[in-house]
């Protein structure tokens, strides 16, 4: 099992419309296309900024197959989507990371 977590600095100002657009837009999206499961949104607590916040974006997927599949076929709609929304006060970067033991 693999996850994909995608980590989000957002201006400050507007930093509550992108929680609640992540969570009723973002994440229904994804969930309904279904190949992403279990989402998990977390506030990182380790970056201190007077401008923005930060966040990361986790959900589990099968293998790296089946997320390159749903980021081609949904994944770049709904980056370009949250462009269109939050502009340049809302950047993000990914990493995959691999379950090797679960405790």
């Amino acid at each position: 099992m693999l996850i994909y977590n995608t980590t989000y600095q957002v201006n400050f100002e507007d930093a509550k419309n992108f929680i609640i657009w992540i969570h009723e837009v973002y994440i229904q999206k994804v969930l309904e296309f279904g190949t992403l499961r279990k989402p998990r949104l977390c506030k990182i607590l380790s970056h201190r900024d007077e401008n923005s916040e930060c966040f990361s974006l986790q959900f589990e997927v099968e293998d790296s197959a089946s997320l390159h599949r749903w980021y081609s076929q949904q994944g770049v709609a709904l980056n370009d989507e949250m462009m269109k929304v939050f502009k340049d006060k809302a950047v993000g970067f990914t990493t995959l990371l691999e379950v090797i033991e679960e405790a």
